[in-house]
């Protein structure tokens, strides 16, 4: 292979090595600015094209999209968030002989952790370590529940929650907020 054929198209089987660089590329084999810039333009008019196509096929539903405004409302943005250590539906072995056993979830946040049992009846938990803190339940578009807590910890709530909710805990100076759970 001696090389071009004066088309602008290296032999077949040429490569960097024989000399051909990819098209576009300066003397060292590097893209261009001026490709580089329009393959993102590319990509972006791709992505805007398939944004445009899933908003006309796939759009998301109001009610969702209402929801979603509403739990970004009630967001802290110094809240720390309480991580799911355990969930019963996930975690626990089943026991025989009951047909509808109560949720149990597990939050910790650092040093705190909630103890939650979720039932037909409402909502009975504990923080811990025990102390002065106010428990609020948050349910989407509703406001927010609170839940009297005592001197150990210890709330329950009469109203189950209906759909998502989260805990959102006041202890002192610090808020935790439970990730957000279907009951």
């Amino acid at each position: 292979m001696s090389g071009d054929d004066g088309n602008g198209v290296p032999p077949e089987g040429a490569d960097e090595a024989d000399g051909f660089l990819p098209a576009g590329a300066d003397d060292e084999g590097v893209p261009s600015d001026e490709d580089a810039g329009d393959a993102e333009f590319a990509m972006a008019l791709l992505e805007e094209e398939l944004r445009q196509a899933a908003t006309v096929l796939d759009p998301v539903p109001d009610a969702l999209r209402q929801l979603a405004l509403d739990a970004y409302a009630l967001h802290d943005l110094d809240a720390q968030i309480a991580e799911l250590t355990f969930d019963s539906l996930v975690d626990a072995l089943p026991v025989r002989g009951v047909t509808d056993p109560p949720r149990m979830l597990t939050f910790r946040a650092g040093e705190v952790t909630v103890d939650v049992e979720v039932t037909e009846g409402g909502l009975i938990g504990q923080v811990m370590p025990a102390g002065s803190a106010r428990v609020e339940v948050l349910g989407g578009p509703q406001t927010a529940r609170p839940v009297m807590v005592d001197t150990l910890g210890r709330f329950t709530s009469d109203a189950p929650p209906a759909g998502p909710f989260a805990l959102r805990l006041r202890t002192g100076a610090d808020v935790i907020v439970t990730e957000w759970l279907r009951a």
